[in-house]
């Protein structure tokens, strides 16, 4: 569709900020998923921590048999070990590599962008070529 718009003769100007707005739309909507398994992994502990002072509260209630408040002291500790456990292993992983997947996709999308606004205005295409290439890092560069 923005390489229809570079053909239908679309000014340069106007294409470039279509194709921004489009660009920050889909960052936006990247950056919720992002935010949102930050959170998890910011109050995951928490919750962990919470769960262990109810553990302990229960604990507390069975101190006439010792073999039981142990039991339940070791099963309120787990509370935040989960708690940590979720954090570090699976939402701020989550997190990381969604925010990873969306600085890839911006680079994609700003190479979109100058491509197409290439087109549009016309340029030679080894310059277009030329000019995308230096995008990439040097060993992504296949120069033929």
């Amino acid at each position: 569709m923005n390489v229809q718009f570079a053909i239908d003769g679309l000014e340069q100007n106007v294409l470039r900020d279509l194709l921004e707005i489009e660009m920050s739309y889909i960052s936006e909507r990247h950056k919720a998923g992002v935010t949102f398994f930050s959170k998890l992994g910011g109050f995951s502990p928490t919750l962990g921590i919470i769960g262990t002072v109810l553990g302990l509260v229960h604990a507390l209630g069975t101190v006439s048999d010792a073999s039981k408040m142990a039991s339940s002291i070791a099963a309120a500790f787990i509370a935040t070990l989960w708690g940590i456990v979720l954090a570090n292993l699976l939402y701020l992983p989550i997190s990381d590599k969604l925010r990873l997947r969306n600085e890839e996709e911006n680079v994609l999308l700003e190479i979109m962008i100058e491509g197409v606004c290439s087109l549009a205005t016309g340029e030679n295409p080894r310059m277009i070529r030329a000019k995308l290439l230096g995008f990439l890092m040097p060993r992504l560069r296949k120069e033929q």
